[in-house]
């Protein structure tokens, strides 16, 4: 019987050491599968950034905090009498991330040919004390299959693997390579206005503009934050932001629109040229010189660089084949077309600055206070659309002139569609109103008889341009009969005009609202 209860006992202690046993297999499979994170981050690797649920979107700047309230220190130029000043930043309490002192730029020597690099892969020698790339952590990748298209319309996912700071193919003319550039070009504030923009679109832009320009010549680069909501965009950006030499953060706690937006980063600029850069962008070698040279020479002027196509879902770069100026249709829809005979005969190189009617509105640099001078962006559009025909439009008609310079290219993310975040259909007709009620004189009716929808909205809500017609006036601007005759002679009267009949369809609710209130009817 003793003997039958040592045996139990001798059992249940031998399967009790077994369970331990297995226990701490499992336990080691566990540890050895899933390793803890460490708090180091490694060359060429991407690590989590923390965020502290606690802390929300608080920002904390230590020594570089800037509070911008009153309406004095945002007025930096003296406008012609009568003429608005910039947006007042009264309007927003504004906080600015202002560069810390002991930061140091690391210009990367270019290398020839073109690569898409999956991660960041700096050579271990070209990393110094202070980079800051060296000190900051990358975003996180995506979940696989999560592209990130309805967010932003491009492959953010294939974006987030790409270096911020990758080489471009070089795709400048021969002749470019030869160009010798004064010491003594104008210095240049780079405007970057984003709302929810992608972090790695976002900073690529940021460190090819860095990358790109040199030192002397770029006085600073201002980041204006539209009030976005995505979390890395808040306490991860301005740290990340802060540690870069010469760039600022502006941030608006209501949405401005792009419009207004380039409005609030060119009254903080200090440099003398303004160059308004989207948020998607990256910069060839040697693209700031050329604009600051021909501005030198002819200040009254806007100038823009060649704008290559980034590719939204590989993100390679394609280079615009032969020469191209902006233009736009009745409808004020911009669009590229080759350079005509008669103006390539003008020009006298491959070279030569083209004349545009107009330019597009992803990279637009003019003089500070030229820009100022000639009534800026038009404060009461909204949102952004079409802002940039009607600049250049303007910039004709009141004695400037629109080029685009060959010999400076930049890169450009085109979006595959835009999201429901980036929304301005009723913005870009309502713009497109104030530039034709302002600029184009009796040719109004023929974008009206081309947009049956902004026919309609005119009628229902008369647009207010008394202040622009005046800055018409002041300037002694021409009529766009001379436009027309000097300018863009390609647009000639319309034909065959549609009519103001049919089923009105595609109106957003605020349109459809403001039909509903007026007195038009519409027959069907």
């Amino acid at each position: 019987m003793f003997l039958r209860k040592k045996c139990r006992y001798g059992s249940r202690k031998l399967q009790f050491l077994l369970l331990l046993l297995m226990l701490g297999f499992l336990l080691l499979m566990v540890t050895t599968l899933n390793p803890p994170p460490s708090n180091q981050s490694k060359e060429g690797t991407f690590q989590p950034v923390e965020f502290n649920p606690r802390e929300g979107y608080q920002v904390d700047f230590a020594e570089t905090q800037e509070m911008l309230e009153t309406q004095e220190e945002s007025q930096q130029y003296y406008p012609l009498d009568g003429l608005s000043p910039f947006i007042s930043l009264r309007e927003d309490e504004l906080i600015v991330a202002v560069v810390s002192p002991t930061g140091k730029r690391n210009h990367s020597k270019a290398r020839k040919g073109y690569r898409v690099v999956k991660q960041q892969s700096r050579r271990p020698e070209e990393k110094t004390e202070g980079d800051p790339e060296s000190q900051l952590l990358p975003l996180p990748l995506q979940a696989a299959g999560e592209l990130g298209l309805d967010t932003h319309g491009f492959n953010e996912a294939l974006s987030e693997r790409i270096s911020l700071r990758r080489e471009l193919p070089e795709v400048r003319h021969p002749l470019c390579l030869q160009q010798e550039y004064d010491s003594s070009l104008p210095t240049a504030s780079v405007i970057i206005c984003f709302h929810d923009e992608a972090w790695s679109t976002l900073l690529r832009t940021v460190h090819s503009i860095m990358d790109t320009a040199p030192k002397a010549s770029l006085k600073d680069i201002i980041l204006v934050d539209d009030l976005s909501q995505q979390g890395p965009l808040k306490s991860a950006l301005s740290e990340y932001i802060s540690k870069l030499d010469g760039v600022k953060l502006i941030r608006s706690n209501k949405r401005l629109g792009v419009i207004r937006g380039r409005m609030l980063g060119a009254a903080r600029a200090t440099g003398d040229v303004l160059i308004f850069m989207d948020s998607h962008c990256e910069c060839q070698k040697g693209w700031l010189e050329p604009l600051l040279a021909r501005l030198s020479s002819n200040r009254n002027s806007i100038v823009s660089p060649v704008i290559d196509v980034i590719d939204w879902k590989t993100f390679q770069y394609y280079h615009s084949m032969g020469q191209h100026r902006g233009v736009f249709d009745w409808k004020l829809n911009f669009h590229w077309e080759p350079v005509p005979e008669h103006e390539e005969k003008v020009r006298q190189s491959p070279i030569s600055p083209i004349r545009s009617p107009v330019v597009a509105g992803a990279v637009v640099a003019m003089d500070r206070h030229y820009f100022q001078n000639i009534g800026a962006y038009d404060s009461d559009m909204t949102t952004w659309g079409a802002e940039n025909l009607e600049l250049s439009i303007r910039t004709w008609l009141c004695g400037g002139s629109v080029e685009i310079i060959p010999c400076s290219r930049v890169g450009h993310v085109y979006r595959n569609h835009f999201p429901r975040a980036f929304s301005y259909e009723d913005a870009l007709v309502r713009n497109k109103i104030r530039i034709a009620e302002t600029w184009l004189g009796p040719f109004k009716e023929n974008f009206y008889k081309h947009d049956t929808v902004a026919f309609l909205i005119s009628k229902a809500e008369k647009p207010d341009c008394s202040e622009r017609l005046q800055l018409q006036k002041r300037l002694g601007c021409r009529n766009f009969q001379w436009f027309v005759s000097n300018v863009y002679t390609e647009l000639s009267q319309p034909e065959d005009t549609p009519g103001f009949s049919g089923r009105i369809t595609g109106l957003e609710k605020p349109l459809k609202k403001a039909l509903l209130n007026s007195s038009l009817v519409v027959t069907v």
